[in-house]
């Protein structure tokens, strides 16, 4: 998404726990001619998100997109979750949205525009066993997104989910990496293949053009 978006001439705010995890993006995105930044940060954690908000106004000087694609998946049988692995899945993938969101909002508003695209999953909609945590912090993304999108459309800020089916992404790297469970799991598609990348970064380009706008 993030090559996609600076394709189409965004400027770029990248996130995550490791910088050295989007090393590569960054490059690919200035080679691209695009202004690209890394800034890390883990958005389950509060503190973490205010420092960076200031860190991106203060090189940026204003956000027109926002979007919540962090993501974290424990596969495991309910009865073996401790709470602080229940507890992290809902934070990064719930908690960190609404985080963000809150912390960048303001300086979304008052222009009349405004793009805010969580990443939700298949799993809002649908279940699959020992995805406990992950299908209830999707699901409950899921629901964030639509109130919010009601909430700020008389902004002329619209909020979006995007439900990717599997793609050939880290976190599905399990999968990946056991050859039967990723036939079982591209079995239930119908289309029955693993998602490109660049069909999900095309999409958010167009969520963010203004003939996305209604």
């Amino acid at each position: 998404m993030a090559l996609a978006l600076a394709g189409a001439g965004a400027r770029l705010a990248l996130v995550a726990r490791d910088a050295g995890a989007l090393a590569q993006t960054l490059s690919e995105a200035r080679h691209m001619g695009a202004e690209a930044e890394v800034f890390p940060a883990d958005i389950s954690r509060e503190d973490q998100v205010e420092a960076l908000r200031h860190q991106v106004i203060a090189r940026f000087g204003k956000l027109h997109i926002l979007i919540n694609n962090a993501g974290i998946n424990i596969r495991k049988p309910v009865t073996e979750f401790t709470l602080e692995e229940w507890r992290r899945v809902l934070d990064t993938n719930l908690t960190g949205a609404f985080l963000m969101v809150r912390a960048f909002l303001p300086h979304m508003r008052g222009h009349g525009y405004g793009r805010i695209i969580n990443i939700t999953s298949t799993l809002s909609h649908v279940a699959l066993p020992l995805r406990t945590a992950y299908a209830s912090s999707k699901a409950g993304l899921l629901g964030f997104t639509r109130a919010l999108a009601l909430e700020l459309a008389p902004e002329g800020i619209t909020v979006v989910g995007i439900s990717p089916g599997p793609f050939a992404t880290e976190i599905n790297r399990p999968l990946l990496e056991d050859p039967s469970a990723g036939r079982d799991l591209i079995s239930r598609v119908p289309l029955g293949r693993w998602g490109r990348l660049e069909e999900v970064g095309q999409l958010a380009v167009y969520l963010c053009r203004e003939e996305a706008a209604y």
